[in-house]
């Protein structure tokens, strides 16, 4: 077992900034914060209140990142882009989407066209908050070694969506979330919090058929 001795403390520095402005985000000057303020406003206004209609998803930044992505080259990234964009195009509308501000301050890092694009995607999906349940989960799946130890945000944002009741958790991620080893571990821990653990799964694995 591999123990996070200093996950706590960074996790409670993601939690803190979750409200933070995104114009905070390293690397953009002040010229180059204005395009994003019109998102802001659109942010500001959404719910952080899960409704009871249909299934509800929790998209997580990697499938943000593969949608808003220019054309890769590269096969395999070319692969998930097209199932990412078949997904959001036919699929998406038979679910409730949410994200949290987490995912948004993950998606405006790097290139600030880039993430103009992302926040693009997602400027009218409403957020979920980071609730101390969340971060309390966070913390112990690191400690448990569900989730390795320097990857606090990837754990943060399977105790949100925990927390929040969310059905799937939508990810690219399976090196750290969506394959067997680490999904038997989360849900084991998930459970042992007295929570049921959303399914973890891919665009590919949540219907998207190219």
């Amino acid at each position: 077992m591999r123990f996070a001795s200093s996950a706590p403390s960074r996790l409670r520095r993601l939690w803190l900034t979750e409200n933070c402005c995104l114009t905070r985000t390293v690397g953009l000057g002040k010229d180059k914060q204005k395009p994003f303020n019109h998102l802001l406003a659109a942010r500001n206004a959404r719910s952080e209140h899960i409704r009871p209609m249909a299934e509800s998803v929790y998209i997580e930044s990697s499938v943000i990142s593969y949608l808003a992505a220019r054309p890769s080259r590269d096969v395999v990234i070319a692969a998930r882009q097209a199932i990412t964009e078949t997904w959001w195009r036919n699929r998406r509308a038979e679910f409730e989407l949410y994200i949290s501000a987490l995912v948004e301050q993950e998606i405006v890092r790097g290139d600030p066209e880039a993430a103009e694009r992302r926040l693009k995607a997602v400027e009218k999906i409403p957020l979920v908050a980071t609730s101390p349940e969340a971060q309390s989960l966070a913390e112990d799946l690191l400690v448990q070694g569900a989730v390795p130890a320097n990857s606090e945000e990837d754990a943060l944002h399977i105790g949100i969506a925990v927390a929040a009741g969310i059905d799937f958790l939508l990810t690219w991620n399976f090196k750290h979330i969506n394959n067997a080893h680490t999904k038997a571990a989360i849900t084991a821990v998930v459970e042992a919090h007295g929570f049921v653990c959303p399914m973890l799964c891919s665009p590919e694995e949540l219907g998207a058929e190219i």
